[in-house]
């Protein structure tokens, strides 16, 4: 009895220890917090929304050529020698062909002009209208990209470190049992029941166990390291993930345009804009303008000095037409028709991919679920037979070999456990993101 007390006494002391010795990660985090930190402080979610306001600036610059122009200019000239003309002699009755130089002018010269155009049509200007509305929408589709991407690998590391914490239990689970097992046995090395190499052999089990703990805990440590890098928030924040795995079997997903497929689509409608703003280039282009200007002269010599300035207004309709630019419009229209065409290809490949892909992850978490239910079932079972060894093995009708078997048999059936909880979320993961419901995880 008294013995049955100690023993109970050294296991409850060897369990609170590894509670008191186990790392502290800091508050839990559910998977929904870890995303929607994400959102408000991912880079990579930052440049994406960057990108989709310049491309929105400069579609407004490309609006803004259809708004009138106004320009004012001003212009001082002194100068030191007159500017020299030759003049026909013939224009003051002097022999014809016999030219006479002259300089006339004042030194003093102002030009101020205020000048205003108005585009009344330009064909370019509305084709640079509709690439920058569609390089806009695609921006948009790029950034949603980047949303399901930060949301793809938030949720992968967030269930990688959900396994590696209860990979960490069934190992502290396996050092009470052992802790365990390794006190009976050195009490019966003590009375001569068991051999030296017995107590041995679980002490190195022990130490194997404890050795896989610390890489597990390191690799749990780098998981969360890496995680918080991802959310975009400090290393230094303390963050833990909920021990609490969720998962839902058979659920099935509608299968909706996946973005690459519509970032497709995108740019063959961006090509096509491209392609038509280039045939409009040989339409005519025409415009209005106008101007205002004050031209003045200036003498500062007595005694006749002045200065004086003279209006000059003119508006006028400027009509632009290209005749021919060497054959560089055409080969630019042929480029835009071979680019649509790969891209159309690559719409196609895309699409045959992703059903591939859809088939292929379908088929892994299938397999992943059968082997998560027949795997829990053998943990039960490893379970039961691992206590009943035990048992036989106290009442010397098993040997310590016939344990040993037992508990890696236990250990072996719940790593395979967890591994197959990994390939199903991992396969549940894609198939969420090929068929386009990878956002839903932040409804949940």
């Amino acid at each position: 009895m008294k013995r049955k007390r100690k023993a109970l006494g050294f296991i409850l002391s060897v369990v609170l220890t590894g509670i008191l010795a186990a790392p502290v990660y800091g508050q839990v985090w559910t998977l929904q917090q870890c995303i929607d930190t994400a959102q408000i402080h991912s880079k990579n979610l930052q440049i994406s929304k960057n990108n989709v306001a310049l491309s929105v600036e400069k579609q407004k610059e490309a609006q803004s050529n259809l708004i009138p122009k106004v320009k004012f200019s001003g212009d001082y000239k002194y100068f030191f020698d007159q500017p020299t003309q030759l003049m026909p002699q013939s224009a003051f009755g002097g022999p014809e062909g016999v030219y006479k130089e002259v300089q006339f002018g004042t030194p003093h010269n102002f030009n101020l002009s205020l000048q205003a155009a108005v585009p009344l049509y330009n064909p370019q200007v509305y084709g640079a209208m509709k690439t920058t509305k569609a390089a806009t929408e695609l921006n948009k589709l790029k950034l949603k990209k980047t949303r399901e991407a930060v949301y793809f690998n938030v949720s992968n590391l967030y269930y990688n470190a959900q396994i590696l914490k209860h990979q960490l239990a069934f190992i502290d689970s396996n050092l009470v049992n052992t802790t365990r097992l390794l006190h009976t046995v050195t009490l019966l090395y003590q009375q001569k029941l068991a051999k030296k190499t017995d107590v041995e052999k679980i002490k190195l089990q022990k130490e194997q166990l404890q050795t896989r703990r610390k890489t597990v805990e390191d690799n749990l440590s780098q998981v969360l390291n890496l995680l918080k890098f991802t959310m975009g928030i400090p290393i230094q924040q303390p963050v833990d993930v909920s021990p609490d795995i969720a998962y839902q079997p058979d659920i099935q997903y509608p299968h909706n345009v996946v973005v690459d497929i519509q970032i497709a689509n995108m740019r063959k409608d961006l090509l096509n804009t491209e392609l038509k703003t280039l045939k409009h280039s040989r339409i005519p282009s025409l415009s209005l303008y106008g101007g205002y200007s004050e031209i003045g002269f200036g003498y500062d010599k007595k005694p006749n000095d002045f200065l004086k300035f003279y209006p000059t207004s003119l508006a006028g309709i400027q009509l632009t037409v290209p005749l021919f630019n060497g054959m560089v419009t055409k080969r630019k229209i042929n480029q835009k028709k071979i680019e649509i065409k790969n891209t159309d290809l690559q719409k196609h490949l895309l699409t045959e991919q992703n059903n591939m892909e859809i088939e292929n992850a379908k088929r892994l978490r299938e397999a992943a679920l059968e082997t998560i239910r027949n795997t829990s079932s053998q943990i039960k079972l490893a379970q039961s037979v691992y206590a009943q060894t035990v048992l036989q093995q106290k009442q010397g009708m098993a040997s310590l070999t016939d344990v040993l078997m037992a508990d890696n048999a236990l250990q072996e059936a719940q790593q395979s456990y967890l591994a197959a909880i990994v390939n199903y979320l991992k396969a549940d993961l894609t198939l969420k993101k090929l068929t386009g419901n990878i956002e839903q995880l932040t409804k949940k």
